[in-house]
Parts: structure tokens; C-alpha cells; sequence
């Protein structure tokens, strides 16, 4: 006989408690207990069913000396900017979680790079899709892999009999909220269950070595359905985010332990599936014939990927008594803080003005090293004058109105030159590091907001 009970969950971080709660002792938020009835069941044979294909392994405790150090074992797909944002490629025996919005192209990514490993046995698994719905899509996409298998089904309890039968290389899952343990007793997409069937999933990936690819759906406030829980059980997060309105998708790294976690991958949505940008900074630059004011180039990073971003400002006389500030893809307390740099160190009377900021192609930019570049185009367009299309920025502007260093200024200086533009503004205080450079491209240094108005008008 298997044991009923029940039990109150947070929905914001899954913690677990035998009563309602009004309030999270973990994530201190009200309201978010929520009652699942929990069934355990006593067969521990059919819970552990795919045992056998691990080799059952005998767990035993091990000196830190005796482990050996070797790189991890990686399979390097045929799209190299999943290889780029995942450290390398894909890690055997890791667990990857995929989190994107509802239609934003995760299914249509990751079918397409299951249909691409030609040598490597892979399973997808739907809990969304028929099969006639996924053989439609791959046939969209134009590639076949006679080494790519479907199963439909969200019981987990058949799906690792199915993988102990077929012995995939690798696993991926669409979605992770559809799955259903038969040993919790909830409906799927409950904190329960979605917590259960990814410990399963864990617990296959490490006692087999081979990697499984969760996708996630995210709640309205864009972060990740399900508890906190779910991204620390897992090796790597990606976010998988765009805006519809336009072609080009993001794969962002929030979490990798295999890699750096600040790694950005591009691509376009095409009829034919998604395409790899090599070189996003033409994709993200406006071809103009006409010079516009406020409009600057800011030459940034994404992690160790130089990026030439188009920053647009638009400045107007205020015709309401509070100004406005908006600001698409930019930080808004950031513009804020370099608006008040500007007055009071510029003397440029922003206060009276509604200032509106849009980093072009639909992406959001980090970078401190954009400050220099939105600087520019708020006094372009304040002055309604132009800046020259063959010239760009990269520098971090402080509270004082001084220009600071950025880091790997050779490798932006190098994209920049790449691109045929002729000069560059650096902070001056970066000069170290470019006394051994050499190349084509105008330096202009500069320390301080005040050179920057004198240099541009």
C-alpha cells in the first residue's frame, strides 16, 4: 500500500512545509503556499528502473587525491553558438535547463541541433507535441537523422523504460513542466512534480553520463516556472530570449558550471529553423545613407564576444511639467545618473527635456562600457547635431564626469576595425594597454565628459 499526505509548497522557491503559511520563511514572500497531496510509493525497483543501465554502480567514498583531473568530455555540435555559450560544447552527464517565453523558438532550436548530431543517438521527448506536429517541424527545417528518435508521453516512469530500451546519447526534454512522476500525486506543473521529475532526471544524467537538455516555460515576470530549486539542481541555465517584433533570438547563460556565465549566442529565425549569426555586429548597426543626430556606435562586450551596438537618444522640450524618461534595452537609473553627470558637469539643462533611449535591434545591453556611447547620442540629439558614421565608443563614465578604463579594449578596438570604422574614443586612462597595439584604426583618448563636448562640437 502506498502512504497519502499532503503538504503546502511555495510556489516561489518550493520550500515545504506541513502548514499554510502566510508568509515564506526562505524567499520571505506572502501568499504563495499553495496545498499538493504527495503519494509515496514503497516499489523502489520501478522508481530506480533504469539502474541497470548505468552499470549499477556502487557509490563509495574517495580521497580528493586519488580523482582524477582530466577536462570534461564534451560533444561539440555543429552549432557553434550553442558550443559557445554552453563552455565548449555539450558536457557528458550535465543537465541543462533551457527557459525561454511561448513561442519564442526553444522546440525549434534544439530539434534542429538533435537533427544535426548525425553520430550520436538522441531521444526527444514531448509532453507538448504529437509526433505529426514534430516530423511537420522537422521537415521545416530540412534536415533528417536517422539516428534522432521521438517519444510522446509525460509519465516518467514509462519514459525510462523507453531509454533503457533505446540507450540515447543524449536526452531532451520538451518541457519539464508537462512531466508526471507517478509517485507524487499532483497535477503536472505543480512545485511537487516538477521537482520530482527533475531529481529523476538528475540522477539518470549523473549516474549515466549522459547529458539531458530540460526546456522550462517562465512565468509573466520572465523568470523560470517552477521553484528556485529547479536552477540549482541543474549544471547550466540558458535563457532563450528576443523580442517577436523582430528576427533575431538571444541564448544567454545565467548559470554554467562548466564555463563562463556571461556567454551570448544569436540567431535569426528563419522559415527554415534558426541560423547562427557569425557577426551580429552588422546585423545590429542601422544602414543609413543619410547622418542622423543621436545616433552613436558603442563597441561592447558579451563576455569574451566584441559587439557593435547602435545606441539611439532622442532629446525634446518637456510639454508636460514632469519630464519623461524611457529607455528600451538600457538601464533606467543608469540613463538617470548620466543625465545628471551631464548637467552638472556639461552644463546641459536635461532637466526641462523628455529624453527617450533605444539600444537598436531589440536587445538588452550590461555593459558599463555603453556609457560613453549613449553619452554621445543624448548630446547629439541635444545638440541636433551629427556624429560621423566612421567613428565609435567604449568607456565607462563616472559620478565626477571622468571617463574610466573598460577591459579587453584590443579586442574591441580590433571588431571596430573589422568593420571599417576609422577612429575610436577611449578612456585615456587605458593607454597602457594600447602603447603595444598596433593597428589602422584612429585612438582618441579622452579623460574627462568636458573633452568628449569639446572633441564632438
Amino acid at each position: 500500500m502506498s502512504k497519502t499526505k499532503s503538504s503546502f509548497f511555495c510556489q516561489q522557491c518550493g520550500y515545504e512545509s506541513t502548514k499554510w503559511l502566510g508568509k515564506c520563511p526562505s524567499c520571505i514572500q506572502w501568499n504563495t503556499f499553495v496545498e499538493e497531496v504527495i503519494v509515496k510509493g514503497n516499489d523502489k525497483n520501478q522508481k530506480e528502473d533504469w539502474k541497470e543501465y548505468s552499470g549499477n554502480q556502487k557509490v563509495k567514498t574517495v580521497s580528493i587525491h586519488d580523482v582524477s583531473s582530466a577536462e570534461e568530455k564534451r560533444i561539440i555540435t555543429e552549432d557553434a553558438e550553442l558550443n559557445r555559450v554552453l563552455g565548449g560544447g555539450i558536457v557528458l552527464g550535465s543537465i541543462v535547463l533551457v527557459a525561454g517565453e511561448p513561442g519564442i523558438g526553444k522546440s525549434t532550436l534544439f530539434l534542429q541541433n538533435g537533427l544535426q548530431l548525425k553520430n550520436i543517438t538522441t531521444l526527444y521527448i514531448s509532453g507538448e507535441e504529437s509526433e505529426q506536429q514534430i516530423k511537420m517541424r522537422a521537415n521545416r527545417i530540412g534536415i533528417s537523422n536517422e539516428q534522432f528518435y521521438l517519444l510522446t508521453e509525460t509519465d516518467t516512469n514509462i519514459i525510462f523504460k523507453e531509454i533503457k530500451k533505446l540507450k540515447p546519447q543524449l536526452v531532451i526534454v520538451d518541457s519539464i513542466q508537462t512531466l508526471q512522476s507517478p509517485f507524487v500525486e499532483s497535477s503536472p506543473g505543480s512545485v511537487s512534480q516538477i521537482r520530482e521529475a527533475a531529481s529523476e532526471l538528475q540522477r539518470f544524467a549523473k549516474e549515466t553520463n549522459i547529458p539531458v537538455f530540460m526546456i522550462g516555460h517562465i512565468t509573466k515576470d520572465g523568470n523560470i516556472a517552477g521553484p528556485k530549486i529547479l536552477e540549482h539542481m541543474v549544471d547550466t541555465v540558458l535563457q532563450f530570449e528576443g523580442d517577436r517584433h523582430y528576427a533575431y533570438r538571444i541564448l544567454r547563460t545565467l548559470k554554467n558550471r562548466f564555463g563562463s556565465t556571461s556567454e551570448l549566442g544569436i540567431y535569426e529565425m528563419t522559415g527554415t529553423g534558426m541560423r547562427p549569426v557569425a557577426n551580429p555586429s552588422e546585423i545590429l548597426i542601422t544602414q543609413k545613407d543619410d547622418q542622423l543626430s543621436g545616433i552613436a556606435i558603442a563597441a561592447t562586450m558579451e563576455g569574451i564576444r566584441p559587439l557593435l551596438i547602435e545606441t539611439q537618444a532622442l532629446v525634446t522640450q518637456s510639454v508636460y511639467g514632469t519630464p519623461q524618461r524611457t529607455v528600451s534595452g538600457f538601464d533606467l537609473r543608469r540613463l538617470q545618473l548620466l543625465l545628471a553627470v551631464l548637467e552638472k558637469r556639461g552644463g546641459f539643462h536635461f532637466g526641462v527635456k523628455d529624453v527617450f533611449v533605444n539600444i537598436a535591434g531589440g536587445i538588452k545591453v550590461e555593459d558599463p562600457s555603453i556609457d560613453l556611447a549613449i553619452v554621445t547620442s543624448l548630446l547629439s540629439s541635444y545638440e541636433d547635431i551629427s556624429i560621423p558614421q566612421n567613428i565609435c565608443f567604449a568607456g565607462e563614465v563616472g559620478l565626477s564626469g571622468e571617463i574610466r578604463a573598460v577591459n579587453r579594449i584590443e579586442q574591441r578596438i580590433a571588431e571596430a576595425e573589422k568593420l571599417g570604422f576609422e577612429k575610436i574614443v577611449v578612456s585615456k586612462y587605458n593607454s597602457k594597454s594600447l602603447d603595444k597595439l598596433k593597428s589602422k584604426i584612429e585612438i582618441i583618448s579622452l579623460g574627462k565628459v568636458e573633452e568628449l563636448c569639446n572633441l564632438l562640437f
